[in-house]
């Protein structure tokens, strides 16, 4: 089911962090953003401790620092709430460059930006070393049920359709002088989105059509079955059994 190029969030290469099985690293990015969400806020030294952590993955995996800071734009909804927070939460106030903010939402806004900070950088190098479809495999693997895995790949396959769909059609309305300026667009967007669900749909069927007349039987074939081994369970765990060592000392020491 994987397309036949690589997702934009994929960094091909032939790293230690690469040839890791897909499971391996999905079990310890999930568990290092457990690790991270139980950690102290108090505890500044953990979090930096943390991006040092990270930082060494990314120096493993060869993931330069520019293609993390661009896929880390995902994030920017969560800076926006987090950075209203001093201003509008409750209790206590101090004095910030003649601004009288929240102590509480300080906290608060530090909290969410370093845990979100660090969990969304684990994701972006998850997705950096392992291709989307073998993301999806190692999830089934791991138990993950397998309708929810099923319905990802089939999302996964065919988001890159429906968006090279609308890119068609955005240059069909262009092609005939048609430029979003202003809401009396609106109604000529809505019929686009309207043909766009229907085309959507019609693929759909087609596809599935195809598929059953291939012998489809309602389960995708297991791509690799083969058993992992413990040296490489070792080596994807090593980083949330670190994270997790720092975070019981910062909950010993808070």
């Amino acid at each position: 089911m994987a397309a036949g190029h690589h997702h934009r969030l994929y960094l091909p290469g032939d790293t230690p962090v690469h040839r890791l099985p897909p499971e391996c690293k999905l079990a310890a990015a999930v568990a290092f953003a457990i690790t991270v969400v139980a950690t102290p806020r108090s505890a500044l030294w953990a979090f930096a401790v943390y991006a040092a952590l990270l930082a060494a993955v990314a120096a493993i995996a060869r993931v330069p620092p520019g293609f993390l800071l661009r896929r880390m734009a995902i994030e920017l909804p969560f800076v926006a709430f987090a950075l209203a927070l001093p201003f509008i939460g409750l209790g206590e106030r101090v004095a910030v460059g003649g601004l009288a903010l929240s102590v509480e939402g300080l906290w608060a806004a530090w909290n969410i930006l370093a845990k979100a900070t660090l969990g969304v950088t684990a994701s972006i190098l998850l997705a950096a070393t392992t291709e989307p479809h073998r993301i999806l495999h190692g999830a089934r693997r791991l138990r993950i049920p397998p309708l929810l895995v099923q319905i990802a790949m089939f999302m996964l396959r065919y988001l890159d359709v429906i968006l090279d769909e609308m890119r068609r059609m955005r240059v069909a309305r262009e092609s005939r002088g048609f430029t979003a300026r202003d809401l009396r667009a609106a109604p000529v967007l809505a019929r686009s989105v309207g043909a766009l669900f229907i085309r959507s749909y019609e693929r759909g069927e087609r596809v599935h059509l195809a598929m059953l007349s291939r012998g489809f039987t309602g389960t995708l074939p297991v791509l690799d079955d083969r058993p992992v081994p413990p040296a490489a369970w070792a080596a994807a765990l090593s980083l949330p059994a670190a994270a997790a060592v720092v975070a019981a000392l910062a909950r010993t020491l808070a």
